[in-house]
């Protein structure tokens, strides 16, 4: 398995970037409750936007590659979903709009990662079938 797209300090760029928005979707949630007394969009983007980087944790300890594709796949799946529940706080008028603009920044940079840690694996898991089926040891 990668290291979930690494700098080159060899820190775990994904998983850090992951846990920082989630840090941020927490205090967003915290608003949520205290200030607008909302709780049923806060509960839906509290889960959606903290599970982002938990699957990211799993996907590090995964099966296969084809399981962490999956991880990642989800994780990516629950970015998507967390970019809805933002826009829909901003159009409700429970979020200004610069500060739905930093998160979804922030998701959208998830987003991009994500797509391309899959994308990565994926060409990794086909090369690796293609090179199989060509060994000898195959025939």
């Amino acid at each position: 398995m990668s290291e979930l797209v690494m700098n080159n300090k060899k820190e775990p760029v994904l998983r850090n970037a992951s846990y920082r928005f989630a840090v941020r979707i927490v205090k967003l949630s915290q608003y949520l409750q205290k200030e607008k007394k909302e709780f049923v969009l806060n509960k839906q983007i509290l889960r959606s936007g903290t599970a982002i980087g938990a699957l990211i944790c799993e996907a590090k300890f995964a099966q296969s590659d084809a399981d962490f594709i999956n991880k990642l796949s989800i994780s990516l799946k629950e970015a998507n979903e967390t970019a809805y529940w933002l826009s829909l706080l901003k159009d409700t008028d429970y979020i200004n709009e610069k500060l739905c603009n930093s998160l979804s920044s922030d998701c959208n940079n998830l987003v991009s990662m994500l797509i391309s840690s899959v994308n990565t694996m994926k060409k990794k898991l086909h090369a690796t079938k293609k090179s199989k089926a060509r060994h000898p040891s195959n025939l």
